[in-house]
């Protein structure tokens, strides 16, 4: 049964727990990436040992559990940057962003796609960095993490414009569901 607790295997990400879902994804924590977001839809997973019946969680529990898996998430980080290994979509291969001005007298932009992508790939790590920081930070009361991590959804939700250079769904932004 997959839940809360489930241990999964993921084709590219390996080994992970459910710890909460979000609308229609599963958030998981894989040891070797981190959190992700994946679709209750996505067929790829396979359950290694399925979730208990827990009943219904508090949410000092969750926010308890949020600050060790992210806690450890960010410790793996601290001291260097290290983005996760994300795809670009093969479409994207090799092709250039051009910025066209409306005036015609002005020079457009042109950038490498995959240049775009890294710093769109490296924007979303230092946000979830942040959000570790937040749910691990001492002197912030739960209230003030929640309030916090609002608007980190919210701004998740801004970039998922960009979504449509990722390889994979699952390696895309959610935002907030209606």
């Amino acid at each position: 049964m997959l839940g809360i607790g489930a241990k999964v295997i993921h084709p590219t990400h390996a080994e992970g727990v459910i710890f909460g879902t979000d609308g229609d994804f599963w958030r998981i924590y894989f040891r070797e990436v981190g959190e992700k977001s994946i679709s209750k839809e996505f067929e790829g997973l396979e359950v290694i040992e399925e979730a208990e019946d827990m009943g219904q969680p508090d949410v000092s529990d969750i926010m308890t559990a949020m600050e060790h898996v992210l806690g450890d998430f960010t410790d793996r980080i601290r001291g260097e940057e290290r983005p996760e290994n994300v795809e670009i979509s093969d479409r994207w291969d090799g092709g250039n962003l051009i910025i066209q001005p409306a005036d015609d007298g002005l020079k457009a932009k042109e950038i490498p796609v995959d240049t775009f992508f890294h710093k769109i790939v490296m924007t979303r790590d230092r946000l979830r960095v942040l959000e570790a920081k937040i749910n691990a930070h001492e002197k912030l009361v739960d209230s003030d993490k929640i309030d916090l991590q609002q608007y980190i959804t919210k701004i998740y939700g801004s970039l998922t414009t960009f979504n449509v250079l990722f390889k994979y769904k699952e390696d895309w932004f959610v935002g907030e569901k209606k």
